[in-house]
């Protein structure tokens, strides 16, 4: 039977109360964990979002009461009044362990079917199940304790900044189209049949666009929107810390943001960073750990063998060179007894979903007697070359990539590397490694697309020593940009812009851009710099990407609170759904009925 509150008012959440507070009469509301009914005794566990608090339940209590509390099953809402009292038997697994709580009255405000999984951190069910019933997932403990801390770094962000004189300034939610990258999110307009808004992937333009009006820096907790394939650290909609500054270089965007840096290491984990942090040129970390957004925490480093090898005759290798590649290889010290033949048959099939065409291997067993896959083919003078290279010894095993792409063997020896340490559990918890990467090209080539696209965005103004490059070498020009890895997970990137109409309109030409399509998508922004621009360049950083490695969880899935699953659907809510078609005919729209396989 569900009762009404009445007089009953929420005093205290649990972990609130202490041995201070014994003999104090208090209320407690929240959701009943668990029940022991043994007859003349009856013991709660009461939870709320800050914990378990036991209510008891004995001889003196009033019969009605006593019996209410015997009809409670799990996930019950519940309010009740009582007295603090130390507790007999202490339970030094919950906070509160030492005190409990003798029930007066209690009141039923809800009661609940039995839940298709227990509300512990220990539940054992698919996450499929778990996201369906996500609000019964966000009730356990450290789902809870989560998102309270994702409040609490949010809070943290906005204090810094607040003290460092940027303004907290919304950017619009519903912007023109401007495909440059991932898919845009479309919204079509009612009032303009035919067009679309789209959700911003970033408040790019507008941020520059604030700078241009003169509120020198700014700052926001943007929603974002991007229509892309996900994976563990990537959802369609995700959480920004957009920042941009006015008459800056690169050296002090990055300065205040070490400082933004250490601030929530200190007020969110109670740890010190080193500043300043370290730097590291692309280049160096392509060539040394295979990614752009490297994890210092381990050793497992490439290693160039190119030039060894391109006159070994062996075609495998020499091939990869002359064809303008490379050949490079780890060093896994101590491997022998960790990695067997049958692991490092996995360990090429994982390489080859990075399109290398295989692993070659070396095993030095102990004795200094190897099993390799590519030695007999090579002379003495070689091996040991490429042994000494490495610095391999007995004991330890050696895996090579070689490719006519650098790309593909930087790929594929990269996630290797990555994989290795966490077969061989090579990353302590609790370890933080922060680091910059700069000097990043300007432009890739796009084989799709058959021309030039940014690296980073077409908006990053190029390094000032490599204009002169920019009509003849595109590709061999620097930007001025820079990524704050964690961890080797990006966790924000940014860019010194560019302010001049001029040089923006000749960014976009390199590009391919004819001159109706750069009116079309960015003439509002050409139009802005005609007006007076002051430097400016800024950061974003992925919230929802700090928050995950902050607190050291496996996926930005276990951060949000009601996440999307690969295919970008919610499973809880079932969208995206088909909508009314009264609704489509006023936005002027026809869905086509997809074909059935």
């Amino acid at each position: 039977m569900i009762d009404e509150m009445t007089d009953l008012k929420r005093t205290h959440y649990s972990t609130e109360l202490s041995n201070k507070d014994i003999s104090k009469t208090v209320v407690v509301c929240g959701f009943v964990q668990k029940v022991r009914d043994k007859g003349n005794l009856v013991f709660i566990d009461l939870r709320d979002r800050t914990g378990i608090i036991q209510l008891s339940f004995n001889d003196k209590t009033e019969k009605l009461v006593i019996a209410k509390a015997k009809t409670l099953k799990s996930e019950y809402v519940i309010i009740a009044k009582g007295v603090v009292v130390s507790r007999e038997s202490v339970n030094k697994d919950i906070e509160t362990g030492d005190i409990e709580i003798i029930a007066e009255d209690i009141k039923v405000l809800s009661i609940s079917k039995t839940p298709p999984f227990h509300i512990s951190d220990d539940v054992n069910v698919n996450d499929e199940l778990r996201l369906k019933y996500r609000y019964l997932d966000l009730r356990r403990p450290e789902l809870q304790k989560t998102i309270m801390m994702r409040h609490k770094i949010t809070k943290c962000i906005r204090d810094f900044f607040d003290k460092e004189k940027f303004l907290e300034i919304e950017t619009p939610l519903l912007i023109k189209s401007t495909p440059e990258g991932a898919r845009d999110y479309l919204v079509p307009s009612r009032v303009h049949k035919g067009n679309f808004f789209a959700l911003p992937q970033s408040p790019q333009l507008y941020k520059q666009l604030l700078m241009v009006s003169g509120y020198d820096r700014y700052f926001q907790i943007a929603r974002c929107f991007r229509d892309e394939d996900l994976r563990a650290d990537r959802q369609p909609e995700f959480t920004q810390i957009d920042v941009e500054m006015s008459f800056v270089d690169q050296q002090d965007v990055i300065n205040i943001n070490e400082k933004f840096i250490e601030y929530i290491f200190k007020n969110i984990l109670e740890k010190d960073i080193s500043l300043p942090i370290p730097r590291m040129a692309y280049k160096e970390a392509m060539e040394r750990f295979g990614s752009d957004k490297p994890d210092i925490r381990f050793g497992l480093e490439l290693v160039d063998i190119s030039d060894i090898v391109v006159k070994s005759g062996f075609k495998v290798f020499s091939g990869a060179v002359e064809s303008g590649g490379s050949v490079r290889g780890i060093n896994i010290s101590g491997g022998f007894e960790k990695i067997s033949r049958k692991d490092i048959d996995k360990l090429t099939v994982f390489a080859k979903t990075y399109k290398a065409k295989g692993v070659a291997f070396t095993r030095i067993g102990n004795d200094n007697i190897s099993s390799s896959s590519y030695e007999k083919f090579l002379s003495q003078d070689i091996i040991d070359q490429i042994r000494d290279r490495l610095l391999a010894k007995s004991g330890d095993v050696i895996l090579i990539v070689g490719d006519a792409k650098d790309e593909t063997v930087f790929d594929s020896l990269g996630a290797l590397r990555l994989e290795i340490a966490k077969k061989l559990d090579l990353i302590k918890g609790g370890t933080f490694a922060p680091l910059w990467v700069t000097g990043f090209p300007l432009f890739e080539y796009d084989e799709e697309k058959n021309r030039l696209v940014a690296k980073h965005h077409p908006f990053t103004s190029v390094k000032h020593e490599d204009i002169k490059k920019l009509d003849d070498k595109p590709l061999e020009c620097r930007a001025n940009a820079y990524d704050f890895i964690l961890n080797g997970c990006e966790i924000g990137g940014g860019s010194i812009r560019i302010s001049d109409s001029d040089m923006q309109s000749k960014m976009f030409n390199l590009m391919g851009f004819e001159q109706q399509e750069i009116d079309d998508r960015f003439g509002f922004l050409l139009e802005a710099f005609k007006y007076g621009v002051p430097p400016h360049g800024g950061i974003a950083y992925g919230l929802d990407r700090l928050v995950m490695i902050l607190l050291e969880k496996d996926s930005i899935k276990d951060v949000i609170a009601f996440p999307k699953v690969q295919n970008s659907s919610e499973l809880m809510s079932g969208c995206p759904a088909i909508v009314d078609k009264n609704q489509l005919e006023e936005l002027g729209i026809e869905c086509k009925q997809k074909e059935k396989e």
